[in-house]
């Protein structure tokens, strides 16, 4: 359903260029409407396809075994009790065993990536190996293999995807519109348009306007639902909900922003690395409008309802 909307939401901004651009809305060759629907469709497929790796290097992860090489004995010990944490939750989920990469920033913080099992990577920042004890960090990573096995990190990958290519064809029809295809439209309206063509005019330009912002609500939704069944699938894959409870608690404690993962990227992690606090933690219209994750004391009171220790 969400591919459909925004397919549908495509759609409508290519009709409304073929419409008020070309005049040609039902001719013969919509340009505006396939473009569109093409543009989508690219997008999606090369963030299916190479979207994983483009996170990786963003965010400066490296393999596990790379990094272990040249670290210490203290580290050496963390990561290998990472990587027999990951075996654990790996046949838990019944999802084969995911790549492991180490991103190095001091900010606790953790994400899965790829286009599902067999396909899929999980990588974790050097400060959540330092904050958090084993049975935190299984918790951390049963939400993340939860992600892989749910097929969240497909669905939130395409949509990301999806978000970047409304946001530029909104920007090219504005552009277009400042180049003066609006003047040609307002010539159309001159020789009687009629008033349905000039309420669809309308609520085109209003789409334009608002499409980004649509577009990145719609994702941020999909994101916090999705947040909120890896917390439960999660503490289904451990029988320990505390564990990631007190994993979540520490990790919202880490007020610093992850610098080494970007806006792009910030829906994948189990926490906002953008440091958007206010967002987390307060109700209200617009954060749950916007926020990329759930609030932060909501995720931790429903894990603490699962083990029976109330608020």
């Amino acid at each position: 359903m969400i591919m459909l909307a925004f397919i549908a939401f495509l759609f409508f901004l290519g009709l409304g260029f073929d419409t008020f651009y070309l005049g040609e809305a039902g001719g013969v060759v919509p340009v505006g409407s396939l473009g569109a629907l093409a543009l989508g469709s690219v997008s999606a497929l090369a963030s299916y396809y190479n979207g994983d790796r483009a996170v990786l290097m963003a965010a400066h992860a490296q393999p596990i075994a790379d990094v272990a090489a040249t670290a210490g004995d203290d580290e050496k010990l963390k990561f290998r009790q990472l990587e027999n944490v990951v075996d654990e939750m790996a046949i838990a989920a019944g999802v084969p065993r995911p790549p492991v990469y180490i991103v190095p920033d001091p900010d606790p913080n953790a994400f899965a990536t790829g286009r599902g099992p067999g396909h899929a990577s999980i990588a974790v920042t050097r400060g959540l190996l330092n904050a958090l004890d084993r049975e935190e960090l299984q918790g951390v990573v049963a939400h993340e293999m939860s992600h892989i096995r749910n097929l969240d990190i497909r669905v939130m990958t395409i949509v990301a995807a999806l978000v970047g290519g409304v946001a530029l064809l909104s920007d090219w029809a504005r552009r277009g519109m400042a180049w003066g295809g609006g003047r040609r439209r307002d010539d159309d309206r001159e020789g009687g348009g009629g008033i349905a063509g000039i309420v669809f005019f309308v609520v085109w330009l209003i789409a334009i306007a608002i499409a980004p912002l649509m577009a990145q609500a719609l994702a941020m939704m999909v994101s916090r639902r999705r947040e909120y069944l890896a917390d439960a699938s999660g503490a289904e894959l451990t029988r320990n909900p505390m564990g990631l409870a007190r994993a979540l608690e520490k990790i919202d404690a880490a007020v610093a922003p992850t610098q080494a993962i970007g806006q792009g990227s910030a829906h994948l992690c189990i926490a906002d690395p953008l440091g958007r606090s206010a967002n987390l933690r307060e109700d209200g219209f617009w954060s749950d409008l916007f926020a990329s994750h759930p609030p932060m004391a909501a995720r931790i009171a429903a894990l603490k309802q699962m083990a029976f220790q109330g608020r």
